[in-house]
């Protein structure tokens, strides 16, 4: 089973113009328009049988509507063998943190995602670490962009230092860096984080970062806690794949960075 733990879609109606939106802000262009039929077709194509949803909450107000979004989606793709899988999402400035992630529980969505730069919050910032902590003890994962943004360079909200101190400081379960624990900040998050009790994604990575430098992260971080991801639609799941199968790893290291460590920690 391959499983993509990081993806985007949005909703028919704003998917072409959020798209040309973030492809202006960034100057990338997307593999898919963003829709959710366009990722499907991407994972066919692909060979990859679950794809991860990651909403971002950019202001408090939006909770109710993502969250049921994301709700939705997980029902109407419950029980099929393509399928998509979605996160829940919360602001660090929520006026009740500790009650809107208990709804995020009760509505069966096994985790949260976090993005620093599109939140205007430092990783390391106390109202960050309360939601990690509290969602600790409910049991949810968490995934939180790191590194640079690319629509957002010259300011990062989420350095390996900053995480290093969360993690000393916190030590959250079940936490996943995306971008490989710091994008395009990868030698210092091997030095900082490499080792440690959380898990790195794959998330837009094998066109910045050197194959040795990859391996290299790898073999100190453990393949048991990497997990398969494309950022999609600014990655391409096809091509992600083949790079990644590709290099020097044992298959069954490759097993488990593919889908064998996703199923294990979304208990499927």
């Amino acid at each position: 089973m391959i499983v993509d733990f990081h993806t985007h879609i949005f909703p028919d109606k704003i998917a072409k113009k959020t798209i040309e939106k973030l492809e202006d802000i960034a100057n990338v262009k997307a593999f898919t328009d963003g829709r959710e039929v366009s990722l499907i077709s991407s994972m066919e194509e692909a060979g990859v049988d679950l794809s991860l949803v990651l909403p971002v909450v950019t202001k408090p107000e939006q909770f109710v509507t993502i969250n049921d979004f994301a709700a939705r989606l997980n029902e109407k793709y419950q029980g099929k063998s393509r399928r998509l899988f979605s996160f829940g999402g919360i602001h660090p400035d929520s006026p009740d943190y500790k009650r809107e992630l208990r709804t995020i529980y009760d509505l069966g969505l096994k985790g949260i995602k976090l993005h620093p730069d599109y939140q205007s919050t430092y990783f390391d910032d106390m109202k960050y670490m309360r939601i990690l902590d509290y969602a600790s003890e409910l049991g949810l994962i968490t995934i939180v962009h790191t590194g640079i943004d690319i629509g957002f360079p010259d300011h990062v909200r989420c350095t390996p230092m900053m995480i290093r101190r969360v993690l000393d400081e916190v030590a959250p379960e079940k936490l996943v860096l995306a971008h490989y624990g710091g994008f395009k900040m990868w030698e210092k998050a091997g030095e900082l984080i490499a080792g440690k009790n959380v898990y790195l994604d794959t998330a837009y990575l094998f066109d910045f970062i050197e194959d040795d430098l990859f391996l290299q992260i790898l073999k100190k971080h453990g393949a048991d806690r990497v997990l398969f991801a494309t950022d999609s639609p600014w990655s391409g799941q096809k091509e992600s794949l083949s790079h990644l199968k590709g290099l020097s790893i044992p298959n069954e290291d490759l097993d488990k960075i593919l889908g064998g460590n996703a199923c294990e920690l979304l208990n499927l």
